[in-house]
Order: structure tokens, then C-alpha cells, then sequence
């Protein structure tokens, strides 16, 4: 019923670990190779014979919709192989897909990575499992799944959890990953104009980069736009273009994300990074207080942002007021976190 989809092109370090999570599972797995030099297609063969080639031609949608044409099965699973199936409840997905044949289901991504020698494990909902004979991708870059008759289209979620690493590796690694995508995305926004989705995919790749005066420029630019700000990319433009700031020292300027908290201050992420803003601007009751709502929550898609990372900006901001007692009581609620308990260990000699 279901066949998973890959795209791949120099992943031997990758594709093993993604394809032996499918192994439990009744998938037909197609891979479609871009013209790898290392050893991914024989890895491949090792579990399918459905290995294909194809002519790279810049733009992952043409690549996407061949793999879907190799594709036996009415079902397809778009799979990348920097992901793997950490979680699937196969009856569950196979029932949900018998009812929804002309929705597309979601499943969880959980991003992990390391960043300044801290680990970020962040979730999102990903849009992947879909009936092939209404479904297709377009986009160059950051490919959406469309209607192939242009008609919108529900969601629903399915469940599957995947682990995804490619947002990790070192410098020179992100720096041509995002420069593949700048590249790519810049030839979208010349062929087809102004996109606020474009554009606030260029920004998150500067940001990536390290760019944040870049990144700003494009986030600025996608927010000139009228947008739904219940649309889950709207929301992470938000969200990132404050950290975008916060890194160019923009912090007054930041401050007027007080002005649309009416409209996205309902995520932990969000009070946590006008946590972050206030922070940055001395008006440290108000960070305590944004800090303190975000431990409200009982879940976050951002790890350690409803929990020891609140608590450890609200030990800052006590230790640089000078109150050791509450600085020493917030750096507690952090439990392991290596950071606190470094400032705990200096509070205490």
C-alpha cells in the first residue's frame, strides 16, 4: 500500500541507518540516486532492487516526482536520508490512509543538533505521507506538496516519529549545505517573483550560516507580506527573526515584537524569547516574568525552553542583580544542565 520514497546523492554515512528503520516495516523502498560517488548505491541494493538513476537538474521537486513515477504503490512516504523511524504504529497508518486518500498525513521530525557545544532537539509537524494520483512537489528548494489540480487540501497526523541530524555537522558542512539552498532559492525568486515563502526560507538559511544582518533583511521582507500568522512557517519566521535580531544587537528594535504578542505569544518558544528580549533591553522583572510562563507549559517543541533553560536565564538575571539565594535556587530547578550547574559550582566557591 505504501511505498517509501529517497532521494540521495553521496550519503554512505547516512542511508544504512535510514533504511535498516524501514526494515520492520511492509514498505516498498525506492531510492532514486543523483549521481553519487561514494558507495550510497550499493548500500541501497543491500535492501531494495528499486534503485534508480537520475540526472540531476537542480530543482528536488523533479526528483521527488521521479521517485514517485518508479513508485508501484498508491501510497508514497518521502523519506530523506539524514532522517530515520525512531517511532511508526504501521495498523494505525494504514488505517488513517484507507480515510484520508485525498488528505496528506503528518508526522513528527524531531531536529537534533549541536550548536556552541550544546545539543537542540526541536519538533515539528512535516507534511510526507500522501496518495500519489492527487499529490505531487514543486518548489526548486524547501519542495512543497501541491495538489495536482491546484485545489487546497487537508492535513491530518499520522503515527510516525523520524530523527532527523542534517541541520548538524561543522561549519564548512552548513556553509555548503545553506549555499546549495541560497542558490537555489535565489533562481525560484528570480523565475517566479517575490514569494514571502521563498524569502522566509532564504532568511533561515543565512541564519543558519551565521549571516543574521542577511537573514534579517529577507524575514523583514516575508513579513511586508499579509500572512496568516496561524501558518506554522509564519510562526518560526516570527520566532527565528527575533533571534535574528537579538544576534545583529538590535535589541530595541526586537522590542517591538511586543506588538504582536496578542497574535503569537501563545507557544512557550515565544515568551521565552521575549524573555530573551527584555533580557537584552535591562528590563530584567519583565524577562522573569516571560521566563517564568514559559515553565507553564507542558510541553515545547524546542527542548529545555518550558524547563532548565528558563530557569537558568531566571538564575542569570537574579545572580547579576546580585541575589544569590534566588540565582542558586533557579540554577537547582536545572538539574543536570552543564551550564547551571557551572554557575552553581562558581556561586558556591
Amino acid at each position: 500500500m505504501v511505498s517509501i520514497c529517497i532521494i540521495a546523492k553521496n550519503e554512505e554515512e547516512n542511508i544504512e541507518r535510514c533504511l535498516s528503520s524501514i526494515g520492520p516495516y511492509d514498505f516498498e523502498i525506492v531510492v532514486v540516486d543523483t549521481g553519487s560517488t561514494d558507495r550510497t548505491k550499493e548500500i541501497a541494493l543491500q535492501y531494495t532492487h528499486c534503485v534508480f538513476d537520475y540526472e540531476w537538474k537542480d530543482d528536488f521537486s523533479d526528483a521527488r516526482n521521479y521517485a514517485i513515477e518508479q513508485a508501484t504503490r498508491d501510497y508514497i512516504f518521502m523519506l530523506d536520508c539524514d532522517e530515520y523511524i525512531t517511532s511508526l504504529d504501521y495498523e494505525k497508518l494504514i488505517d488513517l490512509l484507507k480515510t484520508n486518500s485525498k488528505d496528506v498525513g503528518r508526522i513528527s521530525r524531531i531536529n537534533t543538533f549541536i550548536r556552541n557545544g550544546e545539543q537542540t532537539r526541536i519538533k515539528e509537524p512535516v507534511n510526507r505521507i500522501f496518495n500519489k494520483h492527487f499529490f505531487k512537489y514543486q518548489g526548486r528548494i524547501h519542495e512543497q506538496i501541491v495538489k495536482k489540480d491546484g485545489s487546497k487540501y487537508g492535513t491530518y497526523n499520522i503515527p510516525v516519529v523520524l530523527e532527523h541530524t542534517g541541520y548538524d555537522g561543522d561549519v564548512a558542512f552548513i556553509k555548503e549545505k545553506t549555499e546549495r539552498n541560497i542558490f537555489l532559492l535565489l533562481k525560484d525568486l528570480e523565475e517566479i517573483g517575490e514569494d514571502p515563502y521563498i524569502l522566509y526560507q532564504l532568511g533561515k538559511s543565512y541564519y543558519m550560516q551565521g549571516d543574521y544582518i542577511e537573514a534579517c533583511t529577507y524575514f523583514s521582507k516575508a513579513l511586508e507580506y499579509d500572512l496568516n500568522p496561524q501558518a506554522e512557517f509564519v510562526i518560526d519566521l516570527v520566532e527565528t527573526y527575533g533571534y535574528a535580531l537579538l544576534n545583529c544587537q538590535e535589541y530595541r528594535q526586537a522590542l517591538q515584537f511586543e506588538n504582536i504578542y496578542q497574535e503569537f505569544g501563545n507557544r512557550p518558544e515565544f515568551k521565552f524569547l521575549m524573555g530573551l528580549i527584555y533580557m537584552n533591553n535591562g528590563e530584567f522583572n519583565q524577562a522573569i516574568k516571560e521566563f517564568y510562563k514559559a515553565t507553564k507549559y507542558d510541553y515545547a517543541d524546542t527542548q529545555g525552553i518550558n524547563t532548565y533553560k528558563a530557569y537558568y536565564n531566571i538564575g542569570v538575571i537574579y545572580q547579576c542583580l546580585g541575589d544569590k539565594k534566588n540565582a542558586t535556587m533557579y540554577y537547582k530547578k536545572c538539574g543536570d544542565y552543564p551550564m547551571a550547574k557551572k554557575m552553581l559550582d562558581e556561586l558556591e566557591r
